[in-house]
């Protein structure tokens, strides 16, 4: 199984990297590791995380606040990553982009 990202997850990552990086030097770096782990996580075990609906689930970070939104198409055999989000934003706010 791998891991695909569409554009705008992308976007998310980046934007939280740089707010961290401008916070502390490194920091981004450590949230990035993080995220990496988290999608490790995901492909190994891609059920194993709540699920948000029918099709979507999310894996959370355990440093820092946020999620990996994703969705397992298991026609490709892949893990599609759907968001980065922050856990205190609006739930609902990345379903208009699939």
């Amino acid at each position: 199984m791998t891991a695909i990202i569409l554009p705008q997850a992308e976007d998310d990552i980046e934007h939280a990297f740089e707010d961290y990086e401008q916070r502390q030097l490194g920091l981004g770096l450590d949230m990035l590791d993080e995220y990496r782990r988290a999608v490790e996580r995901i492909l190994q075990f891609p059920n194993a995380w709540q699920p948000l609906d029918g099709i979507y689930r999310r894996c959370r970070l355990h440093r820092f606040p946020y999620g990996v939104v994703y969705r397992i198409d298991s026609t490709n055999d892949q893990i599609v990553i759907v968001a980065f989000m922050h856990l205190s934003r609006e739930p609902d706010w990345w379903r208009t982009r699939e």
